[in-house]
């Protein structure tokens, strides 16, 4: 009798996609992975699983995801799952390949990453492929979803994890990051912006808000700009954290990226 996680579904739930794809595209998600205090949390423990959902039409980003994910905890099993079974490869360098969608494939993970999936569908459809992967979570699990460009430039991903009985399944905390020489200022993020809030970065919105705010912020740090954009952003981050009353940080230590991560009821619709 093969074991829960050795069941392929028969039946996959959700729909191919266009299955671009490409070398380090989701680098910026790997760093933050590594660094990250919710996915140590939930790779903690003896050989937890990782499952990349929708790596599309080749696994490199998959495999970078594993050896980054290692750095967090050696004994990590990862698994790439694929809708469509042309795009299923063979194992390889430790990590497992299999169909699969949103219902996992049977898999228990402690961490799903679905990036450029949720993108291809409508919004209507978002909260339920979300309470699909969060009720397959293994007890403490996170979900990252997210979108990036075809460059891996300008990333935006939402972290979820098992919402309360009875509950709506709603984001943690959205994350902003992108290249700091190819990005002109913060809201040029809104068109990477996951599904669930792309369509609102509008006024009167919340998204728009906060992204109009660090605009703001980044003008009033010009003064910064001769010293590299990354000083100019860390000092427009600690004006936004005092603007948002720490509800939007920037990370304490430096780092290559420019990052925002701010707290889903600043930016909720």
């Amino acid at each position: 009798m093969p074991s829960p996680e050795g069941r392929i579904a028969r039946q996959p739930d959700g729909r191919i996609t266009r299955g671009t794809t490409g070398l380090n595209r989701l680098r910026r998600s790997d760093r933050w992975s590594v660094h990250s205090p919710l996915v140590s949390a939930a790779l903690r423990g003896p050989s937890p699983l990782a499952v990349d959902l929708g790596y599309g039409a080749r696994p490199d980003t998959t495999l970078e995801w594993a050896t980054r994910l290692r750095r967090v905890n050696p004994t990590v099993r990862v698994t790439g799952l694929e809708i469509d079974p042309d795009r299923v490869v063979p194992g390889r360098d430790g990590v497992e390949f299999a169909r699969g969608g949103f219902e996992l494939a049977g898999l228990r993970p402690n961490l799903v990453r679905a990036f450029n999936v949720l993108r291809q569908y409508d919004e209507s459809e978002v909260a339920d492929a979300w309470s699909t992967v969060l009720a397959r979570l293994a007890p403490g699990g996170v979900f990252i979803e997210g979108t990036c460009d075809e460059l891996g430039r300008r990333c935006c991903w939402l972290t979820l994890d098992a919402a309360p009985a009875g509950a709506e399944p709603a984001p943690r905390t959205l994350t902003l990051a992108w290249h700091p020489g190819y990005t002109d200022r913060p809201s040029d993020l809104a068109e990477r912006l996951p599904k669930a809030l792309i369509h609102h970065n509008v006024p009167g919105e919340r998204i728009h808000t906060l992204l109009t705010l660090a605009d703001r912020c980044w003008d009033e740090a010009a003064g910064y700009a001769t010293y590299g954009n990354r000083v100019r952003w860390r000092a427009a981050a600690a004006a936004l954290a005092e603007r948002t009353a720490g509800a939007a940080r920037a990370p304490r230590r430096p780092v290559r990226d420019n990052l925002l991560t701010v707290d889903w009821s600043l930016v909720a619709p």
